[in-house]
Order: structure tokens, then C-alpha cells, then sequence
């Protein structure tokens, strides 16, 4: 038997000795077509090269591509596990040609593939032409030798392909394979033609045309080829079934569920083991590319999937979660060619668990409610749509999960009631917000979140995407239009762009269109928590609700931020590892070019501290360990020992980041919904530039990393070496010639204090500058020193009272334009004179206040320097009158 992995490796290989240039699959999340929810065929990577608006360097290509059909208008669920050849899931296998081979080149590759490379017989195959195709049905009679009746002229769209009502377009011709006369069915155009017998393998689209509004308006100036073939179809065919269920992969995933349910895989089982396999495919893919469960958008469509899924294992008697259990099989299966589902696969199976944990008892206590709520109700009925709605909103009973188990018990659901009673509770809490104070001109927000929910953020995974223009909001008012010299907000449906929170700053970068718009993104909010609103400057071109866009976020900036975003985490770990765990984050900053950190602790750390601090990020750093990601439920996740954001907002389900590890348990554990580095080598350097406090018991840490801590070091290094150049040393010499500049200027200094002292005195051959006049019957010094220390002065006092022998000594020290005074009274007299009352005259002439001390010393100042021989003046004048008295 042939497996599915060597026809895809076969037919890769095929078309790469054929010249086609082998391109890996895209994510499922499109890259350059915002209006699909997954890419849900093998051209859409290839879009914009059909329409002209990107080139490649090669012409010919092959590949085979992730698809996903589960929601909008491509959407296969509800058909999955019930017949043969429906999957949420699949890979198409396509080649194509931009303007280098056209049909006859196509059909022949076609067919030399399937019946020379592949050994089908040719007498069971059918080819289909457009009906006015004379060209393509001539070329299968010429390449194939097939028979007319076995090419079939097909007049409806089904044989007409179209990228949509305007753009490249052209007819198809699809190949069928004839299982066999046991099967039922009949070929294709006939009435019995969705029989299974015949079964259509691949389709070979020739574009060659041009429409407008659905009409044909011209031909392609070179005409291109675009194929698609399901492998799982084309695996059923060469393995010999007519069912892909019963094919390799699919069997393997079937018998692995029987096994863990204890149950048989056919029979009333069937269509249960069916969607398990299916479904658990699917989540596994989107999981791997990005994709989480959510109430919205992609994340909304994997949880119902997920959910379906678990349904079916409920059904089959599984007593404890199922599908995590089926990761194994899955990688072991389809691992080999999709590596990201072995990288993804602890990712994988923890999403599963929890979200199957969850849905249990949500399913438990739904149904009990749904069997109490239809007591009474006979076949035919219909549920209100209120209590629908109370169950969904209640309980988180899904309204489609109602339908389903009310379709097995042949009731329905009043569809309308459900909506009203939503739209109702959608107008409540829109007049709560408004009563709650919120600001009227951010109303807006509240407007366009509720009409169009929230902005999808796609980038974890990277720095571009397309997004289409759901809203523009203009001067707080919301416009359809905006153009070159306009700051406007954009919104979109999707962006890589991250909103600022939870202390990371948001993004900045371009937005771009093909109608000649470039708007600078200057910085990206985050209104009500949900939208991501890119806050712009129309540079050139215009801007429209409704218009295709490129997101293009400045991929330098956001990596600088990822480094200090997931620094800040080995930081908290670092200072709860060496100061305690009582130490907490009080919140942060996360830029591009320097990060902060504010913490409780209630006192300065030692320079010890911050060096060993320090030491432990940058370890972890050289360890260079990848960043791990986990979806838990938040207790789950408080419970394994994560650490929550200061001031953050949290769901029932987090994203939960470690990183290093410590023994066998992780270093850091935080549940963080920023942008990380994939491994923490990419942080490169960790420096802490300063440590200060920022409220009473809260500490705060700047710091550095990667090139711009190196910046630091360079920076510091040059500040060296400029110092040894003055010093005329070496580097390693600045310490010692510091110490001892240093010691030398202290001894000048107490030289100078000295010599100061010593003319104050009258001392230095000046013995008569300070002799004590007579005022008033008491001997006097007064003397205004320039640049004395202030705090010298009550020793200068005590000497000058010897020397004055009974009467009053003033000083006033001038420093910088500011006067301090002491005046100091001998004991003698210190019954008579107060000191406190003489400084205070003083003070007043220098423009001050006040003084005090005690009556036989006191001190004062005052901002006037410039008068200190007033302040000697005031003395004397006091001591001119009649004497004091204590």
C-alpha cells in the first residue's frame, strides 16, 4: 500500500523534476487575504502573485497546503464524520504555472502523473471541460486518447473558476476517478452524479480571462494554471477505498480513539470515531500556527471545533479527556511532514485537556439544564430563544451545542428570541458603560466594539499581515474616508500591531494598500482592552472603510521590546529568588530602548544585591533556553505557581510563559499576553542602570539590554579612558590615582580650613585685624569671612571668646550669596547680654528670619550676603544701647 505521506513526497517530487520550484505550505492563518478566516485552498498563498501585485523569483511552483473549511462561507463542520470524503481539515497538492505553461503543458503533467508515475488505470478516469472549452477537450483527446463520452462538457459554474466578481478568471477541466459499478453513482453532469462512485481527485484551473462585475471584460495578458488535488481523495483512491476514512492516517487516528474509549469503531460508533479523527487534526493544525480557542474570530471557530469533537467522546462513554491523549498519535502520524506539530505538541495537548476539562462540566450542566428546561416538549416544538440565550449566557451553554442536542430529541430552537435577547443584553451593558462615567467622546469605542468585536491580534507569530478597514475614527468621531495630511485611528479586522498593555508599550510601523496609501503608525492604543486602534498620519494616498491594507509593524522596534518585555520577567524572578518571595511587581514600562520595574521592598538594595541580580538574568540569558507557552485556565495556571501582572486584566484562560529553569521546575512562570523573545539568548546583555525608590515600600529598576546595554558598557569605557588620559595613566590605574587625588585634596583641604581659621583669628601676621573694640562698655569682635564653612563657625566663636575676654563675638560666613551669623555672648556676661536676641538683629539686616541657640550661642541666616557688614552693624547698634538682660 501506498502511504499519504509517500504520495505527498511523490508528488512534490513529481513536479520538482518537472522544474517546479517546492514551496512549504503557508500558516493557516492567511497571510495576504484578510477577508478568509483560514486559507481554504492551495492558491491562496499564491493571490497576489495571479493578480499581478506580487512577483516571485521563480514562474513554476508545487506544494501541498494546509486547508481549513469550518467557518463562513467555505464551512464543511456540520457535514464531517458523515460522509466519505468531508474534512475540516485536508491538504491540497497543487502545481502552478504564472505565465510560463498553459493547458496542454497542464494536462499533461496531469496525466503522465496519475496513470504513469501513479499506475491508475486509465480506463477509469473522466475528464470534465467548460462546455465551450473546445480547446482543453481537444487536448485530452490528443494527451489521453480519451473517448468522447469520457470528456464531459460542463456548462455551469462548476466548471468556471473565479478569484471573485472582478479579476482573473478562466474554465476548469477536473479529472474523476470511476470507483467501480458497486458503489452508487453516476459521472459527472449526470442526474445520479452525487453518487460516490465517481469521484472528483483534482481540478486544473486555466486563467485566462478578466471579469468585471461577473462579466467577461478581456484575456489575461499571460495566461497561468492553478491545480488543486485533495490528498486524502487521491490516498483513498491509490490505497484502494473509495472512503478517506479508510484510508493510512485516518485509520490510525480511529483505532487509537477505539482503543482509549474501549469501543468498537464502527457501526453506531462511526460517525463519533469519524469526527474525533477529523477534528483532532484540525485543532492540532491551527493550534500548531498560532491559533487559541476564544470567544471570537479563529480562536471561536477551534473551540467549536474542539468542542465538537469532545461532544463526539462523550457520546462514546469517555469517562476522563479525550483528545489530549490523541496528540501522540497525531504527531506520530503526520509528524514526520509537519514539524511544527511536533514542536507545538506540549501546546497542543495542554490546550486540549483544559479546554476539554472546561467543556465537561460546562456540558454537564447544560444538558441537565436543557433537560429540565424541555420537560413536557413533544417532537416538533421549538425551545424560547430567551432560554436558549440564558443558557449561553448563564451557563456557557453555546447556542449551536443547544441545537445539537435538541435536533437528536427532534425539537428546535427559536433562532430569533436568541438574537433579541442578545441584542437586549448588548444595549444593557452599553447604557452600564455609559453610567459608569466613562468619557462621552469614548463612545465610539464602546460603538464600533460592539458592532464589529474585537480586532484579532496575529502577532505572535510575526511582524506583517493584511487586514481589511472595519473603521476610521477621526477627531474622536468615526469617518469613512481619510486622506494625505489626516491623523486618523484605523481599525482593522486583524493586525500584527500590538495595543499597548499590561506595561508594553504598543507598536509602531506602516500600513500600505495598492491604492497608493502610506500611513505612518505612530503608536497603537488598546480602547476597552480589545480593539487595536493605530493611531496614524496619512502620508500619501487615501484610506476607506472596506479597503484591503498591509500591516507592516517596525519589526527593529518590536524585537527591542520583546528583549526588555521578557527581561522584566527574569528580573521578577531574579529578585524574588534572592530577596524573597514577598517581593511583587507594582507594575512596569516596556519600551524599545529601556524597560522599568517597580517592586515592593522596604529598603535600598546593596550594591551586593543588584550585582548578584544581575548576574542571575544574564546566566539565564547565555543559557539560552526557548520561551515556553502554555494555554491554562487562570487557576490552573495560579496554582502551577504563575505570577500575575500588576493591574492586569485576566480571563478564564491565560497565556502562561516560563522561562530558564531551576532544577526541574521552571525559573519564571507569568501569565503575560505581550510579545516575547522565542528563546532567551535573544536578549543578549541584561544591565541594571539604576535602583531608587518610588513610594513609600515600592523600589524601581531601570535597565538595559541587548545592543543598547552594550551601548552602556561603550559609553562607560570611553568615560574611562578619558579619565586615564587626564590622570596620564592606564585604565587600571584610575582607581589608585583617583584614591590618591582624592586624599590629596582632602589634606589641602584641611590646610585651607586652617589658614581660613587662622586669619579669621587675626593670626598670619595680621594680630591687631581682629583686636576687640569697646562698645558700650563690652569688648567686641565682628568680622565677615568670605567662604568660610558655616559649620566652623561655633569653633571660631569659642576661640575669638578668649581673645575678646568679656563682651560679644559676631561672624558671618558668606557662601554663595547666602549670610549665616553666629554670635556668641562670654559667660560672664550671659546674665546681661542673650545671644539668641543679638543673631536675631543680625539675621533681620541679611533678609531673614529668626535664629536661634542659647543665650550665650546662637546661629541664623539669611539669603543677602551682601549685607554682612549690615548684620555686624545691627550688633554693635545693640550692644550701643542699654545692656540686655537675660
Amino acid at each position: 500500500m501506498t502511504s499519504t505521506n509517500d504520495i505527498r513526497r511523490g508528488f512534490l517530487d513529481y513536479f520538482g523534476r518537472e522544474g517546479h520550484t517546492i514551496v512549504p505550505s503557508a500558516p493557516l492563518v492567511p497571510q495576504n487575504d484578510p477577508t478568509l478566516m483560514f486559507v481554504n485552498a492551495g492558491m491562496v498563498p499564491f493571490k497576489n502573485v495571479f493578480i499581478g501585485q506580487e512577483t516571485r523569483p521563480y514562474s513554476m511552483a508545487v506544494s501541498s497546503q494546509k486547508c481549513v473549511r469550518a467557518g463562513g462561507k467555505h464551512n464543511d463542520l456540520d457535514n464531517v464524520g458523515y460522509t466519505a470524503r468531508h474534512h475540516t481539515f485536508f491538504e491540497m497538492l497543487g502545481n502552478f504555472s504564472f505565465g510560463d505553461y498553459f493547458k496542454e503543458r497542464a494536462i499533461l503533467l496531469a496525466w503522465e502523473l496519475l496513470t504513469r508515475e501513479w499506475g491508475l488505470p486509465a480506463d477509469r478516469l473522466t475528464a470534465t471541460v467548460y462546455h465551450t472549452d473546445d480547446q482543453a477537450f481537444d487536448l485530452w483527446k490528443k494527451i489521453a486518447g480519451l473517448p468522447d463520452e469520457r470528456i464531459i462538457r460542463i456548462p455551469t459554474k462548476d466548471n468556471f473558476w473565479a478569484m471573485g466578481p472582478d479579476g482573473p478568471c478562466g474554465p476548469c477541466s477536473e479529472i474523476f476517478y470511476d470507483h467501480g459499478e458497486h458503489i452508487p453513482g453516476g459521472p459527472p453532469g449526470s442526474p445520479d452524479e452525487d453518487g460516490d462512485r465517481f469521484v472528483e481527485i483534482w481540478n486544473l484551473v486555466f486563467m485566462q480571462n478578466v471579469q468585471a462585475d461577473d462579466v467577461i471584460v478581456g484575456d489575461l495578458p499571460k495566461p497561468q494554471i492553478d491545480t488543486g488535488m485533495g490528498l486524502e481523495r487521491v490516498a483513498a483512491v491509490l490505497q484502494g477505498v473509495h472512503d478517506n476514512y479508510d484510508t493510512d492516517t485516518f485509520k490510525a487516528l480511529i483505532a487509537a480513539s477505539g482503543e482509549l474509549t474501549r469501543t468498537d469503531t464502527s457501526g453506531a460508533n462511526q460517525a463519533s470515531h469519524r469526527v474525533i479523527a477529523d477534528h483532532l487534526r484540525a485543532a492540532g493544525f491551527l493550534i500548531a500556527d498560532g491559533v487559541l480557542p476564544a470567544a471570537e474570530g479563529r480562536g471561536y471557530v477551534l473551540r467549536r471545533i474542539m468542542r465538537r469533537a469532545m461532544r463526539h467522546a462523550q457520546l462514546l462513554g469517555a469517562a476522563e479527556p479525550l483528545m489530549y491523549r490523541l496528540v501522540p498519535s497525531l504527531t506520530a502520524e503526520m509528524g514526520a511532514a509537519w514539524p511544527e506539530l511536533v514542536r507545538a505538541q506540549p501546546l497542543i495537548e495542554e490546550t486540549l485537556k483544559l479546554e476539554e476539562t472546561r467543556f465537561r462540566q460546562t456540558l454537564a450542566n447544560g444538558l441537565k439544564l436543557l433537560d429540565e428546561a424541555t420537560v413536557g416538549m413533544t417532537v416538533g416544538e421549538t425551545l424560547p430563544g430567551a432560554t436558549a440565550f440564558k443558557l449561553y449566557d448563564t451557563y456557557g451553554f453555546p447556542y449551536d451545542l443547544t441545537e445539537d442536542a435538541l435536533r437528536a430529541a427532534g425539537l428546535g430552537v427559536d433562532r430569533i428570541g436568541f438574537d433579541a435577547a442578545m441584542a437586549e443584553q448588548k444595549a444593557a451593558a452599553k447604557a452600564a458603560w455609559k453610567g459608569s462615567g466613562a468619557k462621552a467622546s469614548e463612545e465610539v469605542w464602546f460603538d464600533i466594539a460592539e458592532e464589529l468585536g474585537p480586532t484579532e491580534f496575529t502577532g505572535y507569530l510575526g511582524h506583517n499581515g493584511d487586514g481589511q478597514v472595519v473603521a476610521l475614527v477621526k477627531d474622536g468621531a468615526r469617518v469613512a474616508t481619510a486622506r494625505a495630511g489626516d491623523k486618523v485611528t484605523i481599525l482593522t479586522n486583524q493586525s500584527p500591531f500590538y495595543g499597548e498593555s499590561g506595561g508594553q508599550i504598543g507598536d509602531t510601523g506602516k500600513i500600505t494598500s495598492d491604492k497608493g496609501l502610506l500611513a505612518e503608525v505612530e503608536e497603537t492604543s488598546k480602547p476597552l482592552g480589545k480593539l487595536h486602534g493605530h493611531h496614524a498620519m496619512i502620508g500619501a494616498g487615501e484610506i476607506a472603510v472596506g479597503d484591503t491594507v498591509h500591516l507592516s509593524v517596525d519589526a527593529a522596534r518590536r524585537s527591542k521590546v520583546r528583549a526588555n518585555h521578557s527581561a522584566t520577567h527574569l528580573l521578577h524572578a531574579a529578585l524574588r529568588h534572592r530577596l524573597g518571595t514577598h517581593v511583587t511587581q507594582k507594575g512596569s514600562l516596556v519600551a524599545p530602548d529601556y524597560f522599568r520595574f517597580d517592586f515592593s521592598y522596604p529598603k535600598p538594595l546593596t550594591r551586593e544585591e543588584i550585582e548578584t541580580v544581575e548576574a542571575d538574568v544574564n546566566r539565564y540569558i547565555r543559557e539560552n533556553e526557548p520561551v515556553g507557552i502554555r494555554l491554562m485556565s487562570i487557576d490552573d495556571a495560579m496554582e502551577a505557581g504563575a505570577m500575575a501582572l500588576f493591574g492586569e486584566k485576566y480571563g478564564d484562560e491565560v497565556r502562561v510563559l516560563s522561562m530558564g529553569h531551576e532544577g526541574d521546575a521552571p525559573y519564571s512562570v507569568e501569565l503575560c499576553g505581550g510579545t516575547h523573545v522565542s528563546a532567551l539568548g535573544d536578549i543578549q546583555l541584561f544591565k541594571i542602570t539604576s535602583e531608587s525608590a518610588v513610594a513609600a515600600g515600592v523600589r524601581r529598576i531601570e535597565a538595559l539590554t541587548g545592543e543598547a546595554a552594550r551601548q552602556w558598557f561603550v559609553q562607560r569605557e570611553d568615560r574611562l579612558k578619558e579619565a586615564a588620559a587626564s590622570l596620564k595613566a592606564s585604565p587600571e590605574e584610575v582607581p589608585a590615582r583617583v584614591a590618591a587625588l582624592v586624599e590629596e585634596r582632602r589634606r589641602l583641604e584641611r590646610e585651607l580650613a586652617e589658614a581660613k581659621k587662622a586669619l579669621a583669628l587675626g593670626g598670619g601676621g595680621k594680630a591687631d585685624a581682629a583686636a576687640p573694640e569697646q562698645i558700650g562698655g563690652h569688648g567686641f569682635i565682628g568680622q565677615v569671612l568670605d567662604g568660610m564653612d558655616p559649620k566652623q563657625l561655633r569653633g571660631l566663636i569659642d576661640e575669638a571668646k578668649g581673645r575678646v575676654g568679656s563682651g560679644v563675638v559676631a561672624l558671618v560666613a558668606v557662601n554663595d550669596g547666602r549670610a549665616t551669623v553666629a554670635v556668641g555672648v562670654t559667660d560672664d556676661l550671659a546674665g546681661s547680654l542673650n545671644a539668641v536676641d543679638l543673631v536675631r538683629k543680625a539675621v533681620e539686616a541679611v533678609g531673614g528670619q529668626g535664629g536661634g541657640g542659647r543665650p550665650d550661642m546662637a546661629q541664623g541666616g539669611g539669603p543677602d550676603g551682601s549685607k554682612a557688614a549690615a548684620a555686624l552693624n545691627a550688633v554693635r547698634a545693640a550692644l550701643a544701647t542699654e545692656p540686655q538682660t537675660a
